[in-house]
């Protein structure tokens, strides 16, 4: 599959699971759900995975915790509040840099109408 056709199924199930569960939840209900649907696609998520965090040297700094890592290659960072600010960009995006990873969405899934984006680092 593709990274392509993964954040689809990614974004057709946030959007299911949107619809079912509605704003409102805490981070971690939408996380479990996420995760739990995912796998039930045949999918391997790992939730709360540690991801090092690197300096621009290769000196190991760290590490950052990826609410969801799916398919050994794609860091999900999920969020249940009234708007997605530049820092919750911001954040997935250092958070791909300093980890040196190349895709990831972010997710919104405390507003009406479900917020997702994806971001690649080139």
């Amino acid at each position: 599959m593709t990274i392509n056709e993964l954040c689809d199924v990614i974004r057709e199930t946030s959007f299911d699971i949107h619809k079912y569960h509605r704003s409102g939840h805490l981070e971690k209900i939408y996380e479990n759900a996420l995760a739990h649907r995912l796998r039930k696609r045949g999918l391997t998520v790992e939730q709360q995975h540690p991801l090092t965090v690197y300096d621009e040297d290769g000196t190991i700094l760290g590490e950052y915790y990826a609410d969801l890592f799916v398919d050994n290659r794609l860091v999900i960072e999920l969020k249940a509040c009234k708007s997605t600010t530049e820092e919750h960009v911001a954040q997935l995006l250092g958070y791909l840099v300093s980890a040196k990873r190349h895709d990831g969405l972010l997710i919104n899934f405390g507003v009406p109408k479900l917020f997702i984006r994806k971001y690649v680092m080139g």
